[in-house]
């Protein structure tokens, strides 16, 4: 099992109010002008929040929620402080519960 760390907003917050998509393409690049393989994922309505585990969390944020789930907890607490109004956690996946940490409930239109 791998353990994964997430930031978790309302999608209005996370992908209209702030400019996530710009340090997400930085980040990106970053990685591959290093050679380093991708360690964090942008998830909208991720899967995870419908586990018993998180019942309560998704009460508290509103919806439709977007996650940027990492492999990288220095990550995920540079993004928190960045970010501010977001919350986080970590998860153990695959499991019975998440048997896929990035999956999605988002429909593609």
């Amino acid at each position: 099992m791998q353990t994964y760390h997430y930031v978790l907003a309302s999608h209005r917050f996370l992908l209209e109010e702030e400019p996530i998509h710009e340090v997400l393409k930085e980040r990106n690049r970053n990685y591959h002008e290093q050679e380093k393989q991708i360690d964090f994922w942008l998830v909208e309505q991720p899967a995870f929040l419908e586990t018993p585990q998180f019942k309560e969390l998704k009460v508290k944020c509103p919806q439709p929620a977007v996650a940027i789930i990492s492999t990288n907890p220095q990550f995920i607490t540079w993004l928190k402080l960045r970010l501010e109004y977001v919350i986080t956690g970590e998860f153990q996946a695959p499991s019975e519960a998440i048997p896929d940490a990035l999956a999605s409930l988002a429909t593609v239109s």
